[in-house]
């Protein structure tokens, strides 16, 4: 693409180079002010020319140490001057036909190359500008856009200086003056248009509609709760944005990665160049429960809270918790981190929330363990049955596993329920379960209970328990 915008560019200082030559020979010899005016705005085309054609050769550059965001603005500095030159070119002009027009009297002679060099113009003004403008949307430049709008402008008033002296062969003097103010009113206009667009970028301002389509396409990604800010500056072929996302404080990080890369990518889709920085910030969603909303923030101080509990008393909310601290810790330093987390939890619900916590050393992520002999878990299972059989909503039990930890036993089983029983009445027989296993086998230290449906379709998967009466 460099190297593209470069040729094209060279191309156009030639291009320019030729017909400020031509046009200058002509006005000299027919002393016509509309074609010396015309070659005064191609020798400052020659000099845009070129101030473009180093201006690309600068912007490729890479960012480096003093230059963050790249050299792409060296295009929109040399639009700015192209502007400035223009500008004092038609102020130069308009000056030389009010001159004639009012004080002095030149003879201009209207000749047949006079038109053939004007015609010859347009050709070549027509051709570049459309190779201008062909690679300056392929590559996103502003400098060969602002070259493409400088030859475009020489086909309009090259077509007034014709018209000039087509009024002059029909005797109408003044007309060769009235063309060159003209072709001064239609190079203020296009000055006024790319100077007004250099300026915009210079000053960091916001293309049209950039901003909302950002916004569309970052929120079109699945995980993203809002948009809370974006910041987007053009600098050359190049468009920076800044932005910061909401996502909900419970999502992995993994997820959030997934997330801002997708939102990078569909941007840099649909901005060729486009250069993304994307700033998270965790926000809690509507509709987040109580025991989420402390379960986050302990999270989000690298502890972990279970066995929550939300009790009212005298209209307030206490939450009754353990939390889980690094066992290396003194009671003091596991006290003072866990009081971080107390107040963060009555800043986000509220200073009339009570909070209690119950802290314990954080449990070791595996421990050597070792199974039972099967005449041990085969005596565990006939201990267990003679406990089952009492409880009679249970269905069947099966899958009892046991291990040893040191010299702790630890047993896993599972307990078969109908399948529309109620999960709370579920939930609280197997913790019933737990605790009459406990207390008729002192020997075990922990148990867990999965809770599962019973399949009517294969009830030869479970385990049927004898009742005793």
């Amino acid at each position: 693409m460099d190297n593209r915008k470069k040729a094209v560019a060279l191309s156009s200082v030639f291009a320019s180079f030729l017909l400020t030559f031509l046009k200058l020979i002509v006005g000299l010899l027919t002393g016509s002010i509309g074609i010396i005016s015309e070659a005064a705005h191609s020798g400052l085309d020659l000099a845009a020319a070129f101030i473009t054609y180093m201006a690309v050769r600068i912007s490729g550059r890479p960012a480096d140490i003093s230059h963050h965001y790249g050299h792409g603005k060296v295009e929109s500095f040399s639009a700015f001057i192209e502007t400035l030159l223009l500008v004092s070119t038609s102020i130069w002009i308009v000056y030389e036909a009010v001159q004639r027009l009012l004080y002095k009297s030149v003879e201009v002679h209207v000749t047949w190359y006079a038109f053939l060099v004007m015609a010859v113009s347009i050709v070549v003004d027509f051709t570049r500008s459309r190779a201008l403008e062909k690679v300056a949307k392929a590559t996103n430049s502003q400098a060969l856009e602002a070259d493409a709008l400088h030859f475009k402008s020489d086909i309009l008033s090259s077509a007034v200086v014709i018209l000039g002296l087509i009024f002059l062969i029909m005797g109408v003097k003044s007309a060769d003056a009235i063309a060159a103010i003209g072709v001064a009113v239609v190079v203020l206009r296009a000055s006024y248009n790319l100077g007004k667009r250099t300026i915009d970028v210079l000053m960091d301002a916001v293309p049209t509609g950039l901003t909302n389509q950002v916004k569309e396409i970052s929120e079109s990604v699945e995980g993203v709760v809002s948009i809370e800010r974006i910041r987007a500056r053009p600098i050359g072929s190049s468009v920076f944005v800044d932005m910061v996302i909401n996502i909900s404080r419970k999502a992995p990080i993994e997820r959030v990665g997934k997330i801002t890369e997708a939102i990078e990518q569909k941007i840099k889709k649909a901005f060729d160049g486009a250069d993304v920085v994307i700033h998270v910030k965790p926000v809690a969603l509507e509709g987040e429960t109580l025991l989420e909303r402390v379960q986050t923030i302990a999270a989000n101080h690298g502890m972990n809270a279970h066995d929550i509990f939300v009790n009212i008393l005298h209209g307030k909310k206490v939450i009754s918790f353990d939390i889980e601290t690094s066992n290396a810790l003194t009671v003091e330093e596991a006290h003072k981190k866990v009081e971080h987390i107390e107040i963060a939890i009555k800043n986000e619900l509220g200073p009339d929330i009570v909070v209690n916590t119950h802290i314990e050393p954080a449990k070791p992520e595996a421990l050597e363990s070792q199974e039972v002999s099967s005449a041990e878990l085969a005596s565990i299972n006939k201990k267990i049955e003679k406990i089952m059989v009492k409880i009679k909503p249970l269905k069947s039990i099966h899958k009892t596993s046991a291990y040893r930890v040191k010299n702790d036993l630890f047993i896993s089983i599972h307990c078969v329920f109908e399948e529309n029983f109620p999960l709370e009445e579920a939930h609280s027989l197997s913790d019933t379960i737990e605790r009459t296993i406990k207390v008729n086998i002192p020997a075990i230290k922990h148990v867990l209970v999965h809770v599962e449906p019973f399949h009517s379709q294969n009830p030869g998967k479970h385990k049927k328990i004898k009742k005793l009466n």
